[in-house]
């Protein structure tokens, strides 16, 4: 029974990993050709710069109330990592209003549900405005942002939230594939 339901969940997360991936790389100009979904994989990407972008999220709008976070980010992706996302917004107007925040959330459980409670705060009311809050895409996971705003109303009903998974650069991609080349050539002499 245990080993079943290890092996279940391990399906799951892989299910999970490859629907993110498939969903990150999601280019807006995308269209269907022979059955494939062209994303241009291996061809230059707007946000392919060959370096580390900074990425305002939001665009023009920011980060505010009632904005679709997770079209957004399906429109302007693929992210890469070492990318930047800057996240700006108005600074609180008066003690009753419930400002901004930007929370990183630990799993896809705590996306769809906008449950906070196991939440990281990154950024708090006062960090967004000016220049605003910058967090750097580091590692190979999948990231799920949140406002924390109204004890997640912000989240569950104006649409505050998305999630990105950030993909190798081409060249990060193409060096270690010469570089396994290489080893599996000098293998065979």
């Amino acid at each position: 029974m245990e080993m079943g339901l290890k092996q279940t969940q391990g399906l799951i997360l892989m299910l999970t990993v490859a629907s993110m991936l498939t969903v990150s790389m999601a280019n807006k100009n995308s269209t269907w050709n022979y059955g494939f979904n062209y994303t241009d994989w291996f061809g230059k990407h707007r946000n392919d710069t060959g370096g580390s972008n900074q990425i305002i999220v939001g665009g023009s709008a920011n980060w505010q109330f009632n904005f679709n976070y997770t079209d957004w980010a399906l429109k302007n992706g693929p992210f890469y990592l070492n990318d930047t996302l800057v996240f700006k917004y108005s600074l609180p107007v008066d003690n009753n209003s419930h400002p901004h925040s930007v929370y990183l959330l630990p799993n896809f459980w705590s996306f769809i549900n906008c449950d906070l409670s196991r939440a990281k705060k990154l950024a708090d009311g006062n960090q967004g405005g000016g220049a605003g809050f910058e967090y750097r895409l580091t590692r190979w996971q999948p990231y799920y942002f949140a406002c924390g705003g109204g004890n997640g109303f912000h989240c569950n009903q104006g649409m505050m939230k998305f999630f990105v998974m950030p993909l190798f650069r081409r060249w990060h991609v193409e060096i270690k594939f010469k570089r396994a080349l290489n080893k599996c050539i000098l293998d065979l002499y």
